[in-house]
């Protein structure tokens, strides 16, 4: 009777250990899928047309890929070249029925040029910050555009976007900085940009001591024909809540001097 008792016991915990196990599976296995793509848009004038700006274009592009957060680089806010009505992020953001964030990082014709990010979740916090220059080298004035989305189920993450500089002394005290502003951050956090910095790069190398390369094969993101080098990047922290499913470059070479670029996240 007791070994009966005993086996009877022994099974139902054997049965209710399976049973959690798969429920911890299959709550892992659902989490909160987001596309995320970075695009350098080149103030929406495609290169082979030196005088137009063509913002249906860029927002075809956010549009076809379903992506729910944008980094956007090279984005032009009521300056002369793209015209003194138009806001370039505003009017993605528009197109694309999005909520966006724009950061200046220089003056430029009488208007503000920089970095945006563009969200389908609701933004509930925003903030930027000025990179450093050495200030013996002449560079141009960087940022970092940053904000807190909050996703389904009361997770909340964190996006972020820069566009680092093309000297590689600046690029690496750049991307110091951010690794220093990222260094307490425990919530999921993903951060993408045109780097301006191949993978072999003391900037890339810094930033990856606190990140996880969504693309660790370094697909070709520029130029848009015939694609030879990697600048561009989507970055993720805390790989324990965040976990990468899909790396593409899409291969749109009309509407910017650069490739988008576009990941699927699985966010626990």
């Amino acid at each position: 009777m007791q070994m009966t008792r005993f086996i009877i016991k022994s099974l139902f915990y054997t049965l209710l250990i399976a049973f959690m196990n798969t429920s911890l599976s299959n709550a892992q296995g659902k989490g909160i899928k987001i596309k995320v793509l970075t695009y350098n848009i080149h103030h929406c004038n495609p290169p082979s047309k030196p005088d137009v700006i063509d913002i249906p274009a860029i927002a075809k592009v956010i549009r076809s890929s379903a992506a729910d957060l944008v980094a956007l680089q090279e984005v032009d806010v009521h300056t002369e070249r793209s015209g003194k009505s138009i806001n370039e992020a505003e009017e993605l953001a528009k197109a694309a029925g999005m909520h966006y964030y724009f950061v200046k990082t220089i003056d430029y014709e009488g208007g503000a040029y920089g970095i945006a990010v563009l969200s389908k979740f609701r933004i509930v916090d925003s903030a930027s910050y000025q990179l450093p220059m050495k200030a013996s080298i002449n560079g141009e004035p960087r940022g970092l555009a940053v904000i807190t989305v909050q996703l389904k189920k009361g997770k909340q993450l964190k996006f972020a976007c820069t566009h680092l500089d093309l000297k590689k002394e600046n690029a690496y005290l750049q991307a110091v900085k951010i690794k220093e502003l990222f260094a307490q951050e425990e919530i999921p956090s993903i951060l993408c940009g045109d780097f301006n910095s191949l993978p072999e790069s003391e900037a890339l190398a810094q930033l990856l001591q606190s990140f996880t390369n969504s693309d660790p094969a370094h697909a070709f993101t520029i130029p848009t024909i015939n694609p030879n080098r990697t600048i561009d990047y989507l970055l993720y922290r805390q790989p324990d809540q965040i976990k990468v499913s899909t790396h593409q470059v899409i291969n749109e070479t009309y509407a910017s001097d650069h490739l988008p670029v576009m990941a699927t996240f699985k966010v626990q």
